[in-house]
């Protein structure tokens, strides 16, 4: 290990430094009419969402950003990729960028939960949160029930998931072609480490859906019908009980694509 990367570990392992992320910005006018911070789902990278940013009008600024472990981000084997250290890096970087406005964060799958991290623990920073296929589950039960909840099912199948990465790796392109996920879909080996610790850390043990129920910003959930990671009583029941959750229902799956893109692209230009 050379000085830089020592230096590097000191800081932010030992002294709890949050890193800086990798940012590119869509497009940046001199005076926006808003400005939207758009944060990818596991897997994935900032250019997820390349063909949402071209649709929008050329008068708002667009900022996309890289998670901790993915893209060009930092990639420290050590970190525990939870939806609190990736809200802390999220933090950081967004008050580096000097804006003048506060954004409406969008968040896509783990990219949701880490919006709503950022929205807790930032309160200020956000204006409005777009959370498009959320995947929130209850807290883990303490006993192990004879007929397990869809949240319970889904855990079980994301820690089998995890036994296996190199089947992962060569599943992952062969979505892509077949249109069922974002062509930023990359998992190789040398993200895989950090894809599995995001899901479990982030996805399988979370808070999300205890913490979006006590924020009070504006909250616009999308979700498609056929997504099976997403719990739809979860969604259904923040709509009914939150007067600031707002739930939209799509004929789509998990991924932002067809249809879904439309649909958030049409939404995205109605908040401005």
């Amino acid at each position: 290990m050379n000085f830089r990367s020592r230096a590097s570990t000191l800081m932010h392992r030992y002294l709890r430094v949050p890193y800086s992320l990798h940012v590119h910005e869509f497009q940046s006018p001199k005076k926006p009419r808003a400005t939207f911070v758009f944060i990818h789902g596991i897997g994935n990278t900032l250019h997820a969402w390349d063909s949402i940013a071209k649709q929008m009008p050329k008068d708002v600024r667009l900022i996309g950003i890289d998670l901790l472990g993915f893209g060009k981000s930092p990639m420290p084997d050590w970190v525990v990729y939870d939806a609190k250290t990736q809200a802390r890096s999220v933090g950081v970087t967004l008050l580096g960028l000097r804006m003048v406005q506060r954004p409406i964060i969008v968040g896509h799958s783990l990219g949701a939960l880490v919006a709503v991290e950022v929205t807790k623990r930032y309160p200020l920073i956000t204006q409005r949160l777009v959370l498009c296929s959320p995947p929130f589950y209850s807290p883990q039960a303490a006993e192990v029930k004879k007929i397990p909840s869809r949240d319970d099912a889904l855990r079980t199948l994301y820690l089998t998931a995890k036994k296996y990465p190199e089947r992962l790796e060569k599943l992952s392109p062969l979505a892509v072609k077949l249109g069922l996920a974002n062509s930023a879909l990359n998992i190789t080996k040398d993200n895989v480490g950090s894809y599995f610790a995001a899901l479990e850390s982030s996805i399988i043990n979370q808070t999300s859906l205890k913490d979006v129920e006590r924020l009070r910003v504006p909250i616009d959930i999308m979700y498609g019908i056929f997504d099976p990671v997403v719990i739809k009583k979860h969604i259904t029941t923040l709509a009914k009980t939150r007067s600031n959750v707002t739930a939209m229902r799509l004929n789509a799956a998990h991924d932002i694509l067809g249809g879904y893109e439309k649909a958030v692209v049409k939404h995205l230009q109605e908040l401005i």
